[in-house]
């Protein structure tokens, strides 16, 4: 009877360990896509290419989810059609952000939301490469259309 309930004690502790690990992996997700996105700041925007050190918008963004094992489509359009749309208000660290930068009413750009206002993507504009930028003043104020989000069950 005693033998009984130490091995309920110890499958319960078990059980415990591998939900905490679990957790611990789930909640680590978005700090390793930001970390292999930030790894890359600096490198070169060139069109139509997703890496390893040279990337257009959309295929920034693949390049870092995919290898963090998140498939997501490859173009712009196609990744902003791929989730449930987020306003700038529900938008949460590791979220894929749209853009409209020529006013065009299309998607045209993609970045990753780094949180308090800031997000990581590959610019063909004056910086021209992988820079963070500012989502709320400056060129991208008025151009976010709306973000999704890849990673859920997050508790950050």
């Amino acid at each position: 009877m005693k033998s009984n309930k130490s091995i309920k004690i110890f499958i319960l502790m078990l059980l415990t360990c591998f939900a905490n690990a679990q957790t611990t992996i789930i909640v680590n997700k978005t700090d390793k896509l930001i970390s292999l996105a930030k790894s890359k700041l600096g490198s070169s925007y060139e069109p139509t290419k997703a890496g390893p050190d040279h990337f257009d918008c959309s295929g920034f963004v693949y390049y870092v989810f995919t290898n963090i094992g998140i498939s997501i489509p490859r173009t712009s359009i196609d990744q902003s059609e791929s989730g449930k749309k987020l306003t700038r208000e529900e938008l949460k660290k590791g979220d894929i952000l749209f853009f409209d930068t020529y006013e065009r009413n299309h998607v045209n750009h993609s970045g990753i939301y780094l949180g308090d206002g800031k997000f990581i993507h590959s610019s063909s504009g004056k910086a021209y490469g992988v820079i963070i930028s500012d989502l709320d003043k400056g060129f991208y104020l008025d151009k976010f259309r709306w973000g999704i989000r890849k990673i859920e069950n997050e508790s950050k």
